[in-house]
């Protein structure tokens, strides 16, 4: 169980709600991090007294220096920042909570230094999940996964002994805003109606990639990353209730199913107490109230961007962090209202097409791909 936590991206969804549940739990805080929501991070600060605050863009970091100046906490900006708060000496568990490929360099900092990481930043997984993985191994780091998915299938492999029995691993999805539209009607789906997420309350662009189907995808290359797994064994269904958050099926066709109410408070308290199961507040889960529970097939030519992630997957090396950039450029540039919601799988596609894939990929060559798919994208716009 985790006795003091660093929470980078402390003032995103994820961010915010790991500092309820410690709050409810009573767990210290050493460090917090922030891109620039400087406003919402003095009152953390404030509220959790951390020794360490960074402010990731230089000019906030100034600001915020001036508005905690009565506080005895050191504030630092940057990618330094960043990984000094991921390997503060008083944490031993970091949650890594910041969106993108910022997240991979303070992540490994983190697993250098031992510390059980609590995984809510799936691009550090897509990108480079192997070194990731493989490191966390030679420094004894646990990793405990925070996304409802991960945490649901890490829940229901406690009682495997043995790899060998499991059959294969059923992600679900709610399918997003936008489930049953077809590629046409797609085309006219605007930024508000991507962000309208029918069951999650989440950030922006998780909410975007949650109405492409990436998310999923993303959560594919993540699954196979944290379990060692082939794509084989890796499937996805639609699930629009979002009760259940995957299922794990065994050799001898038993299938393990993890229940709970779409409320990412409860993997976020798991992550942080395995492997014991800390007192929840919030009422459970009431089956008697339940809607029926219903599973369908994924649409992947509406929503190509699942196929995309799965394509990537299977070629391996430097494929999935193509993916990755390309398409947080596309989601940006969708945010930003300078292209359609079609237009995001289109972009990345073509990334895919235009930049070299390296195997055997070393750290070096994962944030060459990131940037070149970037490049790729932003140029083609």
């Amino acid at each position: 169980m985790s006795k003091v936590i660093s929470v980078l991206g402390s003032t995103g969804s994820i961010g915010r709600q790991t500092l309820d549940v410690a709050g409810q739990l009573g767990l210290p805080v050493a460090a917090l991090a922030t891109n620039r929501n400087i406003a919402l991070l003095e009152q953390q600060t404030r509220q959790f007294r951390p020794r360490l605050a960074v402010v990731y863009e230089e000019a906030s970091a100034e600001q915020f220096r001036s508005r905690v100046k009565d506080l005895e906490v050191k504030v630092l900006s940057g990618m330094e920042g960043l990984i000094e708060a991921a390997s503060i000496k008083e944490a031993d568990t970091v949650v890594t909570a910041v969106v993108g490929m910022v997240g991979l360099r303070p992540t490994l900092a983190a697993i250098e230094q031992g510390k059980r990481i609590a995984f809510a930043n799936k691009e550090t997984l897509v990108c480079a999940g192997e070194l990731v993985m493989d490191a966390a191994y030679r420094h004894g780091a646990e990793v405990v996964p925070v996304d409802s998915e991960h945490s649901a299938i890490f829940q229901c492999l406690q009682g495997c002994r043995d790899r060998r029995e499991l059959r294969r691993l059923i992600l679900t999805c709610s399918g997003g805003p936008f489930y049953g539209k077809n590629s046409e009607e797609l085309k006219e789906m605007t930024r508000e109606d991507a962000l309208r997420h029918p069951n999650w309350k989440m950030g922006p662009k998780i909410t975007v990639d949650c109405a492409t189907l990436m998310n999923k995808g993303l959560e594919v290359i993540e699954a196979m990353r944290l379990y060692r797994l082939p794509l084989s064994q890796v499937d996805v269904v639609i699930h629009r209730q979002s009760i259940v958050h995957s299922l794990v099926e065994y050799r001898d066709g038993a299938v393990l199913a993890q229940l709970g109410t779409p409320d990412m408070r409860l993997p976020i308290r798991y992550a942080l107490t395995y492997p014991c199961r800390g007192e929840n507040p919030e009422p459970p889960l009431d089956l008697l109230s339940c809607p029926p529970l219903t599973f369908a097939p994924p649409d992947l030519e509406s929503f190509p961007c699942l196929r995309l992630a799965m394509e990537a997957a299977q070629e391996g090396g430097t494929a999935c962090a193509v993916l990755n950039g390309a398409n947080e450029e596309a989601v940006g540039l969708f945010l930003k209202g300078e292209i359609g919601f079609t237009e995001i799988p289109e972009l990345v596609e073509s990334a895919r097409r235009s930049v070299l894939v390296k195997w055997n990929a070393s750290l070096e060559d994962i944030l060459e791909a990131d940037r070149c798919a970037r490049a790729a994208v932003l140029g083609r716009q």
